[in-house]
């Protein structure tokens, strides 16, 4: 399991880091708001442990911001300050629990373990199912009538994000915070670029074209009434297996 612990003191730092590795947690560390941002979207932690009171972006922030573009990584949420209204105050924020400073180092691991045993319980389904493409979240590996398809990790991120919402329209600035984290550039030409790339891989040679474009609104994976042939088996819409 991988720890992102985000605290700006040094040596309370280096001490629940050294606790946790000793606990068998793998941790990334940060002490900043930005450099916390960065390492929550690319370290791809099991959980964050993250301090209040940072610089470049306070942990209230940190925690909303990862929230905003889905991510739903257990927060324990550390803070020096007391009062009922700052600890409404990180749960409104996004957090899933919250720990006042000073603490026992065994209740931080009790409520870490209670976080991750929760996800786990939680954890979203193994594959998405739209028609004939399935899609397998725990390998990242997509394949559409038993061929497979490779795809970057961008274009991944773009096609899970349709197939999770097939048959809706998903706007061009949806997918713009979804896939990019960028909430200003909706009319970037780079959608329209990986969306390109994703119909020639996903409908290319296909009977069926799942992928549309609506011009100026945004984009839509189709759930087909049927799937692309008469063989049994075919799943008629979009699905989730846990």
């Amino acid at each position: 399991m991988r720890i992102l612990l985000v605290e700006d003191d040094q040596a309370l730092r280096a001490s629940i880091a050294r606790g946790l590795r000793e606990a068998s947690y793998d941790v990334d560390e940060a002490a900043t708001g930005p450099e916390a941002l960065g390492l929550a979207a690319t370290g791809r932690p099991d959980a964050i442990i993250l301090d209040v009171l940072l610089p470049g972006a306070d942990g209230m922030s940190v925690c909303e911001a990862i929230r905003k573009r889905g991510d739903r990584v257990p927060i324990l949420m550390l803070t020096a300050l007391e009062g009922v209204d700052h600890r409404i105050a990180g749960l409104d924020a996004g957090a899933d629990d919250y720990l006042t400073k000073p603490f026992d180092f065994g209740e931080l691991l009790a409520r870490l373990r209670a976080l991750l045993r929760r996800r786990r319980e939680l954890s979203p389904p193994s594959e998405v199912v739209v028609g004939d493409l399935v899609i397998d979240t725990l390998r990242h590996a997509v394949r559409r009538g038993g061929r497979d398809i490779t795809l970057t990790a961008t274009e991944y991120a773009f096609l899970l994000h349709l197939a999770r919402n097939a048959g809706r329209v998903v706007s061009r600035a949806e997918l713009m915070e979804h896939v990019w984290q960028d909430t200003r550039n909706a009319y970037s030409n780079i959608i329209d670029v990986y969306a390109s790339r994703l119909r020639r891989k996903v409908d290319g040679g296909e009977k069926v074209s799942l992928l549309s474009t609506l011009r100026g609104t945004g984009f839509l994976l189709e759930v087909p009434d049927s799937g692309p042939s008469d063989e049994p088996g075919q799943r008629p819409a979009a699905k989730r297996r846990g």
